[in-house]
């Protein structure tokens, strides 16, 4: 989509030169002059190295920051104007380790917003089947086991379960597969990339490894010291001229065994 011609109601998510720094710090900025046009239905990679920025983006992007100046824009309202916990659970979540109660069943965990939303019992427990069947962990086998009781790949799906519960327009995700073994990992962003595909949900995904952007993305926005310096569909992200960019692509070309 065209941001110059696009309707602003045709973005899920806006950021207009938002900056984030910490107070107690001078002169140290975490995001700077940042802007950036989120389409629904698109995967947004954030891509970057470590301390870049990218958390702190998806924190801004549920108000669990507020700018230090500049706006953020949901669903076209200002973060701000939202109630925070309203506007947080319209948005799924999932981060690295996917962040389960320990003492809460799978299923009580994935029904843990529509729960805290009121809704009727048996709405619940049909809505808990369905997400768990969707990322593929039979109910019968999976719904009353604890967090300890599953792989670090039933984990994460059971994460992504969670965020989708209360069928969220919005679903961020922090590092997702970042601790699994490279097969799991591998097999789980494979099947998140047609799930993404089925769902058309707006997702913003942050990564440090360049393949998982590639394979995952609508767009790559690269992030340098809290700045957006790239921004392309995966197959010209390669082909951009920026040192940043190809730092990222020639980690491509050292695991693959080619010297750079």
């Amino acid at each position: 989509m065209n941001a110059k011609t696009a309707s602003p109601s045709d973005f899920s998510i806006e950021l207009r030169d938002v900056n984030y720094h910490i107070n107690d710090i001078p002169g140290r900025s975490i995001v700077s002059n940042f802007s950036l046009t989120i389409s629904r239905g698109e995967t947004l990679v954030l891509l970057g190295r470590s301390g870049s920025g990218k958390t702190t983006l998806l924190k801004l992007i549920n108000r669990l920051l507020v700018p230090s100046l500049g706006q953020v824009l949901v669903q076209g309202r200002a973060t701000t104007d939202y109630d925070p916990i309203r506007l947080r659970r319209s948005i799924g979540y999932v981060i690295q380790e996917a962040g389960l109660f320990p003492h809460f069943t799978v299923a009580e965990n994935v029904s843990l917003v529509p729960t805290l939303e009121k809704w009727d019992t048996s709405r619940i427990a049909v809505r808990v089947e369905e997400m768990l069947r969707l990322v593929g962990l039979a109910p019968a086998e999976f719904a009353t086991r604890r967090p300890r009781e599953l792989s670090g790949g039933q984990r994460q799906r059971v994460g992504v379960a969670r965020a989708l519960a209360s069928d969220p327009p919005i679903l961020l995700m922090d590092e997702p597969f970042g601790a699994l073994d490279p097969v799991t990992r591998t097999e789980l962003q494979r099947e998140f990339s047609a799930l993404a595909r089925r769902l058309n949900k707006t997702i913003v995904f942050v990564t440090h490894d360049v393949r998982e952007a590639i394979l995952l993305a609508s767009r790559i926005a690269l992030l340098e010291a809290g700045r957006l310096v790239a921004l392309a569909p995966p197959q010209e992200f390669l082909r951009l001229d920026h040192p940043e960019v190809h730092a990222f692509t020639a980690s491509l070309a050292v695991s693959n065994g080619v010297s750079p």
